[in-house]
């Protein structure tokens, strides 16, 4: 599972998850952007544009999947409870992974009901050169790094079980985001090669981003 409000998904998303599903060994990515995010602003535009600009972009790889459920569900979307969806779903056996990067995983403790989120999925965490959670997570809240330190272990052995681990892996950044690509389209500027060609049409055919 890899959450986020995609706004726009771009080149950045896409290879951290491609990275992800080579060395977790994972068979599957569910792509969720979030409808009304609990911990960031409104997004611009609206959730089905920015479900539909994940879908453009992932048409071209079978293991990423588009889910949803999120931006059909009223009010504040909290990952726990996605979580809890998928549980019910695809069954208590079935191992499931949430990604996140590794500022978010330092942020993990601001999360609703985070503590939960380790009864239902493992955490596997993507860092970028340079960025080294093992320095950093000393400075974090005690139960953030009790968590760490009891459940860190490597992402080969994620399969084992169906929740519960945090596994590390390195992962190159492409220092891309969607605050730049949101700042060029409004300066009418390029954002070829930021992200894939049908996700840059759609954002000019429906005018997103553009200057009011």
């Amino acid at each position: 599972m890899l959450g986020g409000t995609f706004d726009p998904i771009h080149y950045g998303h896409l290879r951290l998850a491609e990275e992800m599903l080579e060395l977790a060994g994972l068979r599957q990515i569910r792509f969720i952007p979030t409808g009304t995010p609990a911990h960031r602003d409104v997004p611009q535009v609206t959730a089905a544009q920015r479900s539909e600009m994940v879908r453009l972009a992932i048409a071209d790889q079978p293991a990423f999947v588009l889910d949803e459920r999120e931006v059909k569900r009223a009010g504040k979307c909290y990952t726990v409870d996605t979580l809890r969806e998928l549980r019910l779903e695809l069954g208590a056996q079935q191992p499931l992974c949430l990604l996140m990067g590794g500022d978010a995983f330092l942020q993990l403790h601001t999360w609703h009901e985070w503590e939960k989120l380790f009864d239902l999925a493992h955490i596997v965490v993507g860092y970028r050169p340079g960025f080294t959670i093992e320095e950093r997570i000393v400075t974090a809240p005690l139960p953030l790094r009790e968590h760490y330190q009891k459940r860190l272990c490597a992402a080969t052995t994620l399969r084992a079980e169906a929740h519960g681990g945090i596994a590390v892996l390195g992962i190159p950044k492409l220092e891309i985001s969607a605050t730049v690509i949101r700042s060029r389209v409004a300066e009418q500027r390029s954002i070829r090669y930021l992200l894939p060609n049908a996700v840059a049409e759609y954002i000019h055919q429906h005018h997103l981003y553009a200057p009011c």
